[in-house]
């Protein structure tokens, strides 16, 4: 199983049409591409569906974008984590803002990730959601302001949030890593957020529905060798 290595960019495909079925493996394909040019660290995010058709064909790695937490049996309609580990995902995604759940269900997914060596990266909106969220001991902790994600406004202009959610986050758990996410699509964005203490970005929409989206890939990721 691959392992993530930092500062990392990490794509979230999204339900979008520009990422779904043979268009999210194009996008898969330039983002393996930029990460092995650039020689920086990126993780995607395809819709369930896609898991096993990508990671057949790149060599990068794979998150999903949400996992229940039910064991193998009589879910209809679930995800579950032996499914998604076999389809070739290391990890998941937990709590994104259009995905949320209550802290009990964070719980329980992270516990059953654990137990197989699963990564989660779970998302919070806030700093107190940060702390509460690292408190259970995921892989990640992604701060995102709902208000900015999928907007031209990134939460890097907000650089006392960023580094006020890092402290937070460390100081009560330093083994979870803080990314920083919403809004961010520049060479710029990337660079402020390492900077100001975060190991990594999780962006959608400045990738994904970029004109040029490796053109935009390959400044993003210059964000990362700049700081």
């Amino acid at each position: 199983m691959k392992k993530l290595e930092y500062p990392i960019i990490i794509l979230n495909f999204k339900n979008y049409s520009e990422a779904t079925g043979e268009k999210a493996l194009r996008l898969a394909i330039i983002a393996e591409e930029v990460s092995k040019n650039k020689k920086v660290n990126i993780a995607i995010c395809p819709q369930t569906v896609d898991i096993r058709m990508i990671s057949q064909e790149v060599d990068l790695p794979i998150l999903a974008q949400h996992i229940d937490s039910n064991d193998s049996g009589s879910h209809t309609g679930n995800n579950l984590v032996d499914a998604i580990i076999e389809a070739g995902a290391i990890g998941t995604l937990v709590n994104h803002s259009e995905r949320q759940l209550k802290i009990s269900e964070i719980e329980r997914i992270i516990e059953k990730s654990k137990e197989k060596g699963f990564l989660t990266c779970v998302c919070a909106n806030n700093i107190q959601t940060s702390k509460a969220v690292a408190a259970l001991d995921p892989a990640m902790v992604a701060m995102e302001p709902p208000e900015l994600i999928g907007g031209n406004v990134s939460v890097t202009t907000k650089p006392d949030l960023v580094r006020k959610t890092v402290e937070s986050i460390k100081q009560i758990n330093p083994n979870v890593i803080p990314l920083v996410g919403a809004g961010v699509k520049t060479k710029e964005d990337v660079e402020k957020a390492i900077k100001l203490g975060a190991k990594g970005v999780l962006l959608a929409s400045g990738f994904v529905k970029s004109k040029d989206p490796k053109q935009a890939l390959e400044e993003m990721a210059d964000g990362i060798l700049n700081s």
